[in-house]
């Protein structure tokens, strides 16, 4: 493997299991926060989104965790692996909440520089208006993905400890 596409809804696990294999296989990771954010939390317009992610996208080997469904469609073309971490909604509030406090006022790891970790109540509204929307998208992907894509769904921390004991050591093939 060379490319693993990861999605999930905020809280799910993204970012930890993005690095945990980026570890086991050497392969290097592309969070997209870190990506499309900017210091003091400036987000470029829709069409530099797109650029960034399709430039990250054309690498020749990645672990790109994250959204920007705009291009989800490519990426999945070129992944060798989808994974969707699709937790219920109460776990990854309180996960949210839970980094929020641990990082407050300091840029979590898999953010720019200088994008300190804050409770903004539009993010937690965001989680909870589109839940079902977001949720029915991954669905959606996860369904359209190719026969030949190697696809996990993975519902539980079990299942991810799991996951990550089988996983190979060299995703370079």
């Amino acid at each position: 493997m060379k490319r693993i596409m990861i999605i999930g809804q905020p809280g799910s696990g993204k970012s930890t299991l993005a690095r945990q294999m980026g570890d086991i296989t050497g392969l290097p990771v592309i969070h997209r926060d870190q990506l499309l954010w900017s210091a003091c939390w400036i987000e470029p317009d829709n069409a530099e989104k797109d650029r960034l992610c399709l430039e990250a996208e054309a690498r020749d080997t990645w672990i790109f965790e994250g959204g920007h469904s705009r291009t989800w469609a490519n990426r999945l073309d070129r992944a060798d692996m989808l994974i969707w971490l699709d937790f219920p909604l109460g776990l990854r509030t309180l996960r949210v909440i839970r980094r929020t406090l641990e990082y407050h006022g300091r840029t979590r790891p898999d953010l720019p520089d200088n994008c300190p970790e804050r409770f903004d109540p539009e993010f937690y509204r965001w989680i909870w208006t589109t839940r079902h929307s977001a949720h029915a998208k991954m669905q959606a992907l996860f369904d359209a993905a190719p026969p030949h894509k190697i696809k996990a769904r993975l519902r539980t921390r079990a299942e991810v400890d799991t996951f990550l004991k089988v996983l190979p050591s060299s995703g370079v093939t």
